[in-house]
């Protein structure tokens, strides 16, 4: 089985443009809020290119965000920079730091933490239970006693439809014009979802194509409820959307916030 960090360097130049013509910036205003009650720095979990993290720290949350991907770190990196050189007069209050590492092994002291969010599915990139497991024991040795995990699943991975080759985006990026052509597979005796991507990147009269593979393991709330208990949490809230919502098996989100016992 290939790994789930697998695929993200590659999609690194991609994310955010894709990201801005599905998700957006939706759940950033959520995550402002949850973060804002921390009393303390905040770690996110897969914080990719700063989507989440850069936003949460120009609202003056001390957050480290940690990572696998080199390539998702340099854009991250830059785009802080962008926000340092743009806000002068909030430099003072801006507290941010990358981390390259593997959230299976978190290289942070005990108790370091009164806050962990891992939000936009990125726990579903552990595609072996053993990686779930040894995420949640990670997470649990560095929040402290009494702190906040904030999980955001994506529904609706598992529920898509087998197909190959489908134009599913394109637009101008920069220069470039891209497409995205996509063919997705199921393995439903293992809960993954494979989404093979394909950027058709024109340039004039150059075309390239890019190529790679993203895996993801989906459980249901019931199933990471009782995986967070066995970690040391105790569930506090599930949640339906980003305004507040109660959960249900409808639900277009599934964010849960435990507490650590």
């Amino acid at each position: 089985m290939r790994e789930g960090w697998e695929g993200w360097d590659e999609y690194a130049p991609f994310y955010d443009w894709e990201n801005a013509r599905t998700l957006g910036r939706r759940d950033v205003p959520f995550w402002r809020r949850v973060a804002s009650r921390a009393n303390g720095p905040v770690l996110e979990l897969g914080s990719g290119t700063g989507r989440v993290t850069v936003p949460l720290a120009k609202a003056g949350v001390n957050i480290v965000g940690v990572d696998r991907s080199a390539a998702m770190l340099d854009r991250s990196a830059e785009a802080s920079r962008s926000i340092f050189r743009s806000a002068e007069a909030s430099r003072s209050t801006m507290s941010i730091a990358f981390v390259r590492a593997d959230i299976r092994a978190l290289p942070f002291a005990d108790a370091a933490f009164p806050m962990v969010i891992a939000p936009y599915g990125i726990l579903q990139s552990l595609i072996r239970p053993n990686d779930l497991t040894a995420t949640l024991a990670s997470v649990a040795r560095v929040v402290a006693r009494g702190g906040l995990f904030g999980i955001d699943l994506v529904p609706d991975v598992p529920n898509w439809r087998e197909y190959r080759d489908r134009v599913q985006l394109r637009g101008r990026n920069g220069g470039a014009h891209l497409t995205l052509v996509e063919s997705v597979s199921q393995d439903r005796r293992r809960s993954l979802t494979t989404f093979e991507q394909r950027y058709i990147e024109r340039r004039g009269r150059e075309t390239r194509e890019h190529r790679f593979e993203l895996t993801f393991r989906t459980l249901t709330v019931p199933q990471m409820t009782r995986r967070l208990e066995r970690a040391g949490f105790a569930v506090e809230s599930v949640l339906g959307d980003y305004r507040g919502r109660s959960w249900d098996a409808r639900a277009d989100v599934w964010i849960i916030l435990a507490k650590r016992v």
